[in-house]
């Protein structure tokens, strides 16, 4: 097990994962289909404890689209709270409306993956929050220095920022970092039926619910989307939990959904054995995010359904099957916390130029 250790703790987890998930794939069912509820708050960083002036200003900065170049795109452009977490569309459009080349993953719940981003490239939700900022096709700031000029020219981030972090060195791409993250660790969907039933209200589920549960199990879909965010077990911070997609290449919906042409974590690592490899989306709200996958190809969760079948698991799954499973992935929708859109901080008797 210490062995196991040392190479999560080093960067590349493919082979070790891949075989986690075929390992977990033929667990018992007692373990493999052992579910737990989804919490109603996760664990936060030694540096960066919860606060209610922290999560003020996360949310007003997430909301905020003046942090782009053009003053177009905000964090909740691409990822709206106020529906799915993300925006429905197989990809964001940034400044000057550029398409990038992923399907934005819904930051519901997003403080319970291992990693962020599909790739993992970013270890934390405070890693995460920088990196669109100065990303050329999202908000396209020239860097973080230019973030934080843009911000200084609004005096009522002032004190926000001083009531969050204390008034010595407060201005800085960490603190607004840490703000965004702060605010993202408060989106979780706890409550939904599935949760309901875990927690011992077992008519909270209808009987095609349960008996989709029993296929997923049995089927073998929990050997990956397992733990409380249907996405994989707790990991260390920075040790992603990937799976290679498609496990089994050289089904029809390789060229159909053109599932092969960007090659996942190889894009970070430049590892021949990261080909292909993602990390495990959660299931939770997943009947909200359409479309699906990585590149957003899938129009529907019937159809998703069928895919991971064939491409994860080499079986045929027939149409009364994925209308079950659907029928279960549908009681993973939680109770999204209401959200008021905050008032951001004006530019008050002057032009603001962009």
């Amino acid at each position: 097990m210490n062995h196991h250790r040392q190479i999560l703790n080093k960067g590349s987890l493919s082979v070790f994962l891949t075989l986690a998930g075929l390992f977990l794939s033929v667990q018992p069912l007692s373990r493999a289909g052992a579910q737990e509820v989804l919490p109603k708050k996760v664990d936060e960083p030694a540096d960066n404890k919860l606060t209610e002036a922290k999560v003020l200003l996360g949310k007003t900065l997430f909301f905020d689209p003046r942090l782009s170049k053009d003053g177009t795109i905000s964090c909740n452009s691409c990822h709206n709270v106020m529906a799915g977490g993300e925006d429905n569309r197989p990809f964001s459009a940034g400044v000057g409306a550029q398409l990038g080349g992923r399907s934005a993953p819904t930051v519901w719940n997003a403080a319970l993956m291992s990693v962020q981003f599909w790739d993992g490239r970013a270890s934390t939700l405070e890693d995460q929050a920088k990196g669109p900022l100065i990303n050329p096709v999202e908000m396209a700031m020239p860097d973080h220095k230019a973030v934080m000029d843009r911000l200084a020219q609004i005096p009522g981030y002032q004190p926000l920022f001083e009531k969050a972090f204390g008034k010595k060195e407060v201005w800085t791409i960490d603190h607004l970092a840490k703000a965004i993250a702060s605010f993202e660790r408060t989106l979780l969907t706890p409550h939904s039926r599935f949760d309901d039933y875990l927690a011992g209200k077992k008519k909270a589920l209808t009987v095609e619910e349960l008996k989709g549960y029993e296929l997923v199990k049995t089927t073998g879909c929990l050997g990956c989307h397992s733990g409380s965010n249907f996405a994989g077990p707790k990991m260390p911070t920075g040790a992603g939990f990937y799976m290679k997609f498609p496990t089994i290449p050289g089904s029809e919906y390789d060229s159909k959904y053109d599932l092969l042409k960007d090659t996942g974590r190889y894009n970070v690592t430049k590892s021949d054995a990261d080909k292909n490899m993602w990390r495990v989306p959660t299931w939770r709200n997943i009947a909200l995010t359409a479309p699906y996958f990585h590149n957003g190809s899938v129009p529907t969760l019937e159809e998703a359904v069928k895919v991971m079948g064939k491409t994860q698991l080499n079986k045929d799954l027939t149409d009364e099957e994925v209308k079950t499973i659907v029928a279960f992935l549908k009681t993973l929708t939680g109770v999204r916390p209401v959200l008021t859109i905050p008032l951001l901080p004006p530019t008050e008797g002057k032009y603001f130029k962009i």
